[in-house]
């Protein structure tokens, strides 16, 4: 199972997030780094555990729209090199294949991003192409033809339930399961709400095949050798 740090950047620093209200997110204060940097508070999480990939949001991208984003770079300092899940925004396909042309970054599309499945139906077929399902208050987050067009994703589907991030609440565990049914064979990926091991635990019961996870890293919540131990299975 794929534990997987995220990293929210705003004004290019990370920021604590909850429960999507991008306006109000601040810088983190967090006991594994003395800086909000992307460097530094990456560096924090990697002394947890040798975390090989990790998310990163382009807040400032996703809000106001999608060039190719120099966002993530700061990781590719970090020894061994991670690869990069990176959700800027976006919108054309000109932008997805600019960021794919890096053998280490993988674009996230989010569906909150998209105006129809044009771009999905470019790259979905793509290893490094990842679709986020994006949710809000029940509500999905995008054109419905990506929700109900199954075939059109590709192999890593994130399932994104906004209002659960940093919200401490639990994930979403009937949407997750409604959304890995509808999947076929591929991964499925949890997102928002993911409190402790016993999360975890029941997230791999149902097959589910990794989680972005933020607040419980910085509580200390999750510590390294329960990430270990789940990375390992």
């Amino acid at each position: 199972m794929l534990i997987i740090p995220v990293l929210d950047v705003k004004d290019g620093l990370v920021v604590r997030a909850q429960m999507g209200m991008r306006e109000s997110y601040k810088p983190i204060e967090t006991p594994l780094s003395s800086t909000p940097t992307i460097e530094s508070v990456a560096d924090g999480l990697r002394r947890i555990h040798p975390f090989p990939v990790f998310y990163v949001a382009d807040l400032d991208a996703i809000e106001k729209g999608s060039s190719p984003s120099a966002t993530a770079d700061p990781l590719f300092l970090l020894r061994p090199k991670p690869d990069v899940w990176l959700d800027a925004g976006f919108r054309e396909a000109k932008d997805v294949g600019a960021v794919l042309a890096d053998s280490q970054t993988f674009a996230v599309l989010g569906s909150e991003s998209q105006a129809d499945t044009d771009v999905l139906g470019a790259f979905g077929t793509h290893p490094r192409l990842i679709l986020s399902l994006d949710f809000r208050g029940g509500a999905f987050l995008g054109p419905p033809s990506i929700l109900s067009h199954p075939h059109l994703w590709p192999k890593r589907v994130i399932v994104m339930t906004l209002d659960k991030v940093g919200a401490r609440r639990g994930p979403d565990f009937d949407r997750l399961q409604a959304i890995k049914d509808a999947s076929g064979n591929r991964e499925i990926i949890a997102a928002g709400g993911v409190r402790n091991v016993d999360d975890l635990e029941r997230l791999y019961s149902m097959g589910i095949a990794g989680a972005l996870v933020a607040t419980s890293l910085h509580s200390g919540e999750l510590d390294g050798a329960e990430i270990s131990a789940f990375m390992d299975k």
